[in-house]
């Protein structure tokens, strides 16, 4: 039998702000993405103003690569032609794209150093939450580093060695310390955070023209 999802209803109320051009050239275009806005159009109605569309209404050449959660801030990059997209896209397939996330966890977190190595997959029944997942789980593999603490929370950069859905909301939570603000994995922190507090800090990879290694950058907003 189903179990009914414990996960509360998704209210979409996307900002009204203006985009954050952070560089463009006729391959590429980058953007800070403001959190409370989907990457692409949702599936159910009324979630159709995302990025890429208010991207493409100014960029109509825009195209998708790669996405951040709808709660999460920063960096994302998308390309102005197919063949950059195809170029960019194994650039996260294979790997070889570099990203940084700063986030605000609940409780103090020790050491000052650490890697998460745990599987993760769906959680079918609390959709869309994912779990750690030992049996049928993907590899998921996140480095995280302590950058400042308070008597309640800590401040940590995350890097990410592999993409998967969730892996550093599920990978904190795992370590006893979820990202605060976060309605699916610490909905008790919600009432006091406005946001989840996750921001993909920084992005760096080879450019689909020159092929030459580069790196932007949005500094946290909290």
């Amino acid at each position: 039998m189903h179990k009914p999802s414990l996960i509360p209803d998704f209210a979409y109320d996307p900002p009204d702000t203006p985009l954050s051009i952070l560089y463009e050239d006729p391959a590429i275009i980058v953007i800070d993405k403001p959190a409370g806005l989907l990457t692409v159009p949702g599936k159910l109605e009324n979630r159709q103003d995302c990025l890429i569309t208010r991207l493409q209404a100014v960029r109509w050449d825009a195209l998708t690569v790669h996405r951040l959660d709808c709660d999460t801030s920063g960096v994302i990059i998308f390309a102005r032609t197919k063949q950059a997209q195809g170029y960019l896209g194994q650039e996260f397939e294979q790997r070889r794209a570099q990203k940084t996330y700063v986030a605000r966890l609940k409780g103090v977190l020790r050491p000052d150093s650490g890697t998460v190595d745990l599987p993760l997959g769906s959680d079918w029944d609390y959709r869309p939450r994912q779990k750690v997942d030992h049996d049928h789980g993907r590899p998921a593999v996140t480095d995280w580093q302590v950058i400042d603490r308070t008597e309640s929370e800590t401040r940590v950069r995350l890097t990410p060695h592999t993409g998967r859905s969730h892996q550093l909301r599920v990978h904190m939570l795992a370590l006893g310390h979820p990202i605060l603000g976060d309605q699916i994995y610490a909905p008790e922190t919600r009432a006091s955070h406005e946001r989840l507090m996750l921001h993909a800090e920084s992005l760096a990879l080879h450019h689909p023209t020159s092929g030459d290694w580069v790196s932007f950058t949005a500094p946290a907003p909290f």
